[in-house]
């Protein structure tokens, strides 16, 4: 098929097309939002073409693949018509919950796609179509040496999200093991949550450099409240990491016993995490359980199969 999905979620993406079709990208001038085109921090294959706006009226497209609402103004503006549709749902509901309406409910002939089953279950989508195609990651290999005593966290604009992302959390959990924190917009963390700097280092480094950089540490938490599932999460369990997480979302079903610890109990967590930091036989044969559970749960095979059959389904 000749799909048209526009680079909204790089790392979601990535997984994605390594599938057997071409993906056509727009690309703008300005590479902005909207048309933001190839990837240049991920591994993409050439099947992934980018397209000007201009031209996709004359390009054949078998179906789009929707993510964000004023999506299907730019499908009838720059196509001229409506092919098949799927409209991927990243994001756990943030609003009115559990009354959130989404946006796609009352679309025809739409078919909403959860990337996992809490979201599902969050939003409100009416009359509309819906199924799950949970995560896919693309292995980046055991690289767990857990050398560094300290804990990882992986978030963006931790400072903006607040509670959202459970920055309130992190002094509690810099009691416990000194963090190192990388994302987009972690500037000045430390001292926005009142810890000294050696125990909340901040980093934003490149995306090829990050699993190298999370493997090198003792153990991967994860205090999120409410956002959908991490892809960090999925990816710290695929590096053989173990993993301290709150026991919110989707992360219950995520990281089940042996791949780590899951509680809404906030000394539980702290307790793990000392632990996993004194103890890294240990911390390395959970990290061999979290890899083994990503692996039969959220492996590239799986994810692409499911793909494939909801792909034929829309488009039959």
């Amino acid at each position: 098929m000749r799909i048209l999905i526009w680079h909204v979620h790089g790392s979601w993406t990535t997984a994605f097309v390594q599938g057997p079709h071409t993906y056509l990208v727009p690309v703008t001038p300005d590479r902005g939002p909207d048309g933001l085109g190839r990837a240049r921090t991920w591994d993409w294959p050439d099947s992934v073409v980018e397209v000007p706006p201009e031209r996709l009226r004359d390009e054949h497209v078998d179906l789009v693949i929707l993510q964000r609402p004023h999506e299907l103004a730019l499908v009838d503006r720059w196509l001229g018509r409506r092919p098949p549709l799927v409209y991927l749902e990243h994001n756990a509901p943030d609003g009115d919950v559990p009354d959130t309406r989404h946006p796609a409910a009352d679309l025809p002939g739409v078919t909403l796609v959860h990337v996992t089953h809490f979201n599902r279950l969050m939003w409100d989508a009416g009359p509309t179509e819906t199924a799950v195609v949970e995560h896919g990651i693309v292995d980046p290999g055991h690289r767990w040496t857990g050398e560094l005593e300290r804990a990882a966290v992986v978030v963006n604009e931790p400072i903006r999200r607040g509670r959202t992302t459970g920055t309130d959390l992190l002094p509690a959990f810099a009691r416990a093991a000194p963090l190192d924190v990388f994302g987009m917009r972690t500037e000045g963390l430390a001292e926005h949550i009142g810890v000294a700097p050696d125990r909340c280092r901040t980093q934003d480094v490149p995306q090829g450099d990050l699993h190298t950089e999370l493997a090198r540490r003792r153990v991967y938490v994860h205090p999120v409240r409410w956002t959908s599932l991490g892809l960090s999460l999925l990816e710290a369990m695929h590096l053989g990491m173990p993993v301290v997480a709150l026991a919110t979302t989707e992360v219950t079903e995520a990281v089940p016993p042996g791949a780590g610890v899951v509680s809404n109990r906030i000394d539980v967590l702290t307790d793990a995490v000392r632990d996993f930091l004194a103890d890294p036989p240990h911390a390395r044969t959970v990290g061999e359980g979290a890899r083994a559970a990503a692996l039969a749960r959220y492996g590239l095979s799986r994810f692409l199969d499911d793909w494939e059959r909801l792909l034929k389904e829309v488009t039959r």
